[in-house]
Parts: C-alpha cells; sequence; structure tokens
C-alpha cells in the first residue's frame, strides 16, 4: 500500500498507511464486531468504486500565524484520480494529481504544506487492515440522515504503525487514534477525525490533524448511490510553523475500468 503522505517545507514528509492484521479487536462486543463487518465492507466496495470516478480536487494551501490569522495562501484545482492495482495479493492505491494550466507553476513551486492520500483513511476498517487497531462504540448521535454511530479507533503498540514521519531518510512510527461516525444499519462511514497520539519534539512534530467527510454521489451510467471523499481538512503544527490544507472534492464522473480486489490474508505466523 502506498501511503498517503505530508510534506513540510524543508523538513520531511508524514506517510499514512495502514498495515494490519485480520482479526477485530479483542474485547469488542458481538454488536461492535456486526458493525465493523458491514463498515468492512462498505470499504470493500469503496475500493471497487474509487478506480472507476475521478473528479476534480479543489485545494488550499494556508501558513497560519500565531494568532489564528492566515498569513500565506495558494489555491490550486486538479483533475483527481486514484489508481488500484493488484499485485502478488497486495492492494496499491495510489493518487493521480493532474495539475489545471492556471496552477501548474505555483504547485511545482509550492512551499507550502503538500498533504496527500488522507480521504483514503477509512482503510483502516478494511477487513484486512482492521487488526492494527482497537475499536470502541462511543455513542449514537444524529444527522439528517438518522442515527450514527460513533466508533473511536487507537492503533495497537507494537504492530507496524499506520502512520510514519520521515525525516532525512528515516521513518518514525506514529501512534494515530480518531473518531468515525457510520450509519449502523448499511456500515457507510460518513466521517471521520483523526490525530496523532502524542508529541514527537525531537523532530519538531506537535500536532497533526485531519477529518474526512464522504458524502452520497449518484452517476446516471450506473444504479446506486456511493459514499466518497468530499471534503478534508489536514493540519500540522511544528515547533515554528502551523499548516492548514483544505481538499474539496466535487463533480465526479464514472467510466468503466477492467479490475478486481484479491487480497491475501496475512498468515497466522503474522
Amino acid at each position: 500500500m502506498k501511503r498517503p503522505w505530508a510534506r513540510i517545507p524543508g523538513w520531511g514528509a508524514v506517510l499514512l498507511g495502514v498495515s494490519i492484521f485480520c482479526a477485530p479487536a479483542s474485547g469488542a462486543t458481538n454488536a461492535l464486531q456486526e458493525l465493523l463487518e458491514r463498515a468492512g465492507s462498505n470499504v470493500s466496495a469503496f475500493l471497487e468504486t474509487i478506480s472507476e470516478v475521478n473528479c476534480t480536487e479543489h485545494l488550499t494551501q494556508e501558513r497560519i500565524a500565531e494568532n489564528g490569522k492566515t498569513i500565506e495562501k495558494r489555491e490550486s484545482a486538479f483533475d483527481y484520480l486514484v489508481l488500484l492495482s493488484n499485485t502478488g495479493g497486495e492492494l496499491n492505491l495510489v493518487e493521480s494529481r493532474v495539475a489545471a494550466d492556471a496552477n501548474k507553476e505555483g504547485h511545482e513551486k509550492a512551499p507550502l504544506l503538500v498533504s496527500n492520500g488522507f480521504s483514503m483513511l477509512l482503510l483502516i476498517f478494511h477487513p484486512y487492515y482492521s487488526g492494527s487497531f482497537q475499536f470502541s462504540a462511543v455513542k449514537q448521535e444524529s444527522d439528517s440522515g438518522g442515527a450514527l454511530a460513533e466508533v473511536s479507533f487507537r492503533h495497537i503498540p507494537g504492530t507496524r504503525s499506520p502512520a510514519a514521519l520521515a525525516v532525512r531518510g528515516r521513518e518514525y512510527p506514529l501512534e494515530i487514534s480518531g473518531t468515525a461516525w457510520i450509519d449502523p444499519g448499511s456500515g457507510v462511514i460518513k466521517k471521520i477525525a483523526a490525530q496523532i497520539g502524542t508529541e514527537m519534539e525531537d523532530v519538531g512534530l506537535r500536532t497533526m490533524h485531519c477529518e474526512i467527510e464522504y458524502a452520497p454521489v449518484s452517476f446516471r451510467t450506473v444504479p446506486g448511490t456511493y459514499w466518497l471523499p468530499a471534503h478534508t481538512t489536514v493540519e500540522v503544527e511544528s515547533r515554528h510553523q502551523h499548516w492548514r490544507n483544505t481538499h474539496v472534492f466535487a463533480a465526479y464522473k464514472h467510466f468503466s475500468v477492467n479490475t478486481t480486489e484479491q487480497v491475501s490474508q496475512p498468515s497466522a505466523a503474522q
């Protein structure tokens, strides 16, 4: 799996990805296990769908002052596509961004935070990945579509971390945790909020927080409704800098591809 990442100017990259075993976390209730299974099935369907669509991505990059005001800002637009391949039973997701003519030069020279792949964070609920997390049901809350199950997740120490900070060729594992809001009937994931659990002052990372919202999308050429990335915010603070990136995905279009997901399960020895 190619990890989602964020590159901090003059510093390093925050890499997000998931390296998991396949059993649900111990101690989960039957109801929670059933919900996680429904969510996992939805994420599997998501993988099939995301490789059949493209969209327009609008990116806003900001550098934030101590008083919270934006002191530098850049707007960009891209033709966005996620490429899914399967080599030797391993999933490989790669984001493709083609800059619009109006912002190609500015994108190439951008000194601000570059963040990729965070909209794919729902993959932590994929059956192949979920065993590296502890899940717990928090509560239910209502949105316009009814009650949502609020599920917290936390990376299990001792397993490979779903996130790493790359600084000068070395990777530092990140302990990531957060909350997902899931439709209890369908298992559709509607929102995820995640952050690192502790500061990493030795390498300069103080906080990292992201929020991803998914929205229903319909296509004239295929039946059904698909929940796809709609809005992602990534916020990073180091010792001396504060950045915020906002990704808005819109104008989804469907096209036909011939891709089959066949992921080998980890062996019992793992």
